[in-house]
Order: C-alpha cells, then structure tokens, then sequence
C-alpha cells in the first residue's frame, strides 16, 4: 500500500525546488495534494505534469485569507492531514548592508509565514484526528555562516518555533518537526550560477559526503515524517546535510 494513501497534504513554496520534489514524492506514494506559491507558471505546469492528484493555488504565505483559501481548497480534497512549510527566501548581505526592508522580507516569509501555517491548520487537523506539520528549516538553523544575518535568524527561529508548537499540540495527535537541509542543487542552493560539478568541485569537496544534495534525497525525510511510520516524533530536527553540520574532511589529517 502506498505510505500516504489517504491523506490530504498542504505544501508551501511547491512550484521548484525542494516544494516540488515534496509535492511529487506525496502524489507517487498516495496523497492529495494541494500546493501553494507566488510562482504561478511553475506552478501550474507541475498541476498539470501530476494530474487529479495535485492541485496548485497562488499562496503568498504573508497573508491569512490565502492561508485560509489554501486550507478550504485541500479540505475539499478530504481532512487535512499534513502540512509542509517550505515556501523561503534568501537574503545575502552583512548585517551593515541589510536593510531594513531586506531584514522584514525574509522575516515575513520565512519566520511569520511559518506561523501563521501552524496556527491555520490547527483545527482542520483537529478535526481530522490529527496530522503532521513538517517545518523546513536550514542547516543555517543550527549553526550559521557570514552574510546570513536575516535568513539564519529566522529559521532558527523556525526551530524554536516547532518546539513550542510540538509541546502544545502532542495532545490533539498533531506531530511537529522540523527538517534541516544543507546545501542542495536548486535555485536557491546555487544551480543558476554552477554547474552540479562545480558546486561539487569548487564547494563540497571536503563534506563528509563530498557533493551538493538533490531536492529529491530532503524530500525523503518530510516524506517519512508525513507518514505514519514517523508516529513517535515530535519536537524534533532532521538534519539532511551530507554531514555539513558534523563537520569538514581535513586534507592534511591522517586518514583523509
């Protein structure tokens, strides 16, 4: 039996990227689908690719009544089940060059985004007999790197945030993680400006797993955490970084 069969999903930020690989990973293993994103071309085309399965909505996840309709819409697909906030941006700039309209930016969607997802699917999931709310966060919510003053502070915050939502909702039967990619081959991880073999070569030569991820191998984790075999984790963070956050492969070392 497929792993998501039965069960309605709602995934932010789904048009590219990470959000699409998610977005097919639920419909191949069973799921309705319904996903969100300003990038309405994108989106539409990977509607149609999909079929009945999957349906698109134009969601900029700053405003409530999108929230709302995003909800009513995967609610007529069935209960809501699952929901993935994905949708991000990406702001790179020292903290004396950020201003205050880039620092609100990433805030808005990345940190305020996030919330209002949780506090939106609370009843239907309640409803529902409970779910799954599958936060992506960042590697840079572990730890953090120069030029990512407003991204990092937001998806700690993200972290933060599943913890205190995981300890308020474990009682309803609603589950809250968070997922912590590290660098992938995507729009946002670098593909418009290198090549998979330059990032490779250039950038993750010395990672314990000496390569860029795929959007397709963090999709696997939210696919298990969307899933019934994921039943017993709450609260916590899943990191899928080729072992960044363990740390680098020294050259000059011994056994390197």
């Amino acid at each position: 039996m497929s792993r998501l069969s039965g069960k309605v999903a709602l995934v932010t930020g789904g048009a590219r990227g990470l959000g699409a690989a998610t977005v097919r990973a639920f419909v191949e293993q069973g799921a309705k689908v319904v996903f969100g994103d300003v990038l309405v071309d994108e989106g539409e085309a990977l509607a149609s690719e999909l079929g009945p399965a999957a349906a698109f909505v134009r969601m900029d996840v700053r405003e409530e009544r999108h929230w709302n309709e995003a909800i009513e819409r995967a609610q007529a697909m069935g209960p809501l089940n699952v929901l993935v906030n994905n949708a991000a941006v990406v702001h790179m700039a020292s903290i004396l060059h950020t201003t205050n309209e880039d620092y609100r930016r990433v805030f808005e969607i990345n940190q305020f985004g996030t919330f209002l997802g949780i506090r939106s699917v609370i009843e239907p999931m309640k409803a529902a007999g409970g779910g799954s709310i599958i936060n992506v966060s960042s590697i840079d919510g572990l730890h953090s790197s120069a030029g990512l003053s407003a991204y990092s502070s937001t998806k700690w915050a993200v972290r933060g945030l599943t913890k205190n939502a995981a300890i308020e909702l474990g009682r309803y039967g609603i589950r809250v993680n968070s997922v912590h990619p590290g660098g992938m081959y995507t729009e946002m991880g670098g593909s418009a400006r290198s090549t998979l073999e330059e990032l490779n070569r250039d950038v993750y030569a010395n990672f314990p797993i000496p390569r860029v991820g795929l959007p397709e191998e963090v999709a696997q984790v939210i696919l298990f955490l969307a899933t019934d075999e994921g039943s017993y984790c709450t609260g916590s963070e899943f990191v899928a970084d080729g072992g960044w956050f363990a740390g680098m492969r020294n050259p000059r070392m011994p056994s390197s």
